[in-house]
């Protein structure tokens, strides 16, 4: 396969490393990397994703990522405020879009790997409506089960057979990363990590006003819409998140840079 040439640069936050690049870069590095049928793998990254990590391996999972977005607001405040950048968010629910309509125009075939048939149904038709030059190479919805009952063998060859150059993936944080990372080498193809973005696109889920979105308040719309499933997770989550926000800014920068190498970051 040919080798995609160009990387974008990271920078560390908290304890991973987030590609620092424009939203139509980094799209446009993704489509390069399904083009030339790179195997690699792109992380969204987002407080969820960033308190998992305090589990080294799991930090090092996201390190190997080609690319690790700036998903969420807070992890894009994050990097805004410790490097001082004016860095643009780039979310799995934005990125699902603009790479399907970039993969109309490029003639790149797309994999959906995840969620249900009922969703992926959902989103081709959709696709295949707003772009109707897109081509999907095939689909396939895993059934509910831990990671290490993959058959990774198997998966690789039904997508590769396909010659999908672009794997869009939705299996849950942290399973469809750590999927991806253990994929890497024999999918012949960019996969990406899209959690939910699946069920919005689809339609099943709805995502909150922009407004509510530019004062990182998307997740107080979530859990208006589903109190009972998301109170825990949030309330847990984003304390953590902000603890460990409050504990780097007191750190000095050298040793923060420090701590996210150790977890294998990619420079």
């Amino acid at each position: 396969m040919t080798e995609a040439t160009v990387q974008p640069g990271k920078l560390p936050v908290l304890s991973l490393s987030i590609s620092h690049a424009p939203f139509a870069e980094q799209v446009r590095r993704i489509i390069d990397l399904g083009r030339a049928h790179r195997s690699a793998y792109v992380c969204c990254v987002n407080a969820h994703m960033t308190v998992e990590a305090r589990d080294p391996g799991f930090a090092q999972v996201v390190n190997g990522a080609d690319l690790a977005t700036p998903d969420g607001m807070p992890v894009l405040f994050a990097m805004r405020w410790f490097h001082r950048i004016a860095q643009e968010r780039v979310a799995g629910n934005d990125l699902l879009p603009a790479l399907l309509e970039g993969t109309s125009e490029s003639g790149i075939s797309v994999f959906l790997f995840g969620g249900t048939a009922d969703v992926q149904a959902r989103i081709m038709e959709r696709a295949v409506n707003e772009w109707p030059r897109i081509q999907f190479a095939g689909a396939y919805a895993p059934p509910f089960i831990p990671l290490e009952e993959f058959d990774l063998e198997q998966e690789a060859a039904r997508i590769n057979e396909t010659g999908a150059g672009i794997v869009l993936v939705s299996l849950g944080c942290p399973k469809q990363e750590r999927f991806m990372a253990a994929m890497k080498g024999r999918v012949h193809g960019v996969m990406l990590g899209l959690g939910g973005a699946f069920l919005l696109y689809a339609g099943v889920d709805k995502r909150a006003p922009r407004w509510m979105r530019s004062l990182a308040l998307e997740w107080l719309y979530r859990l208006w819409l589903e109190p009972r499933r998301l109170f825990r997770r949030y309330l847990v989550t984003n304390t953590i998140f902000i603890g460990l926000f409050v504990r780097d800014v007191f750190r000095p920068p050298e040793k923060r840079a420090a701590r996210t190498k150790g977890n294998g970051v990619i420079n």
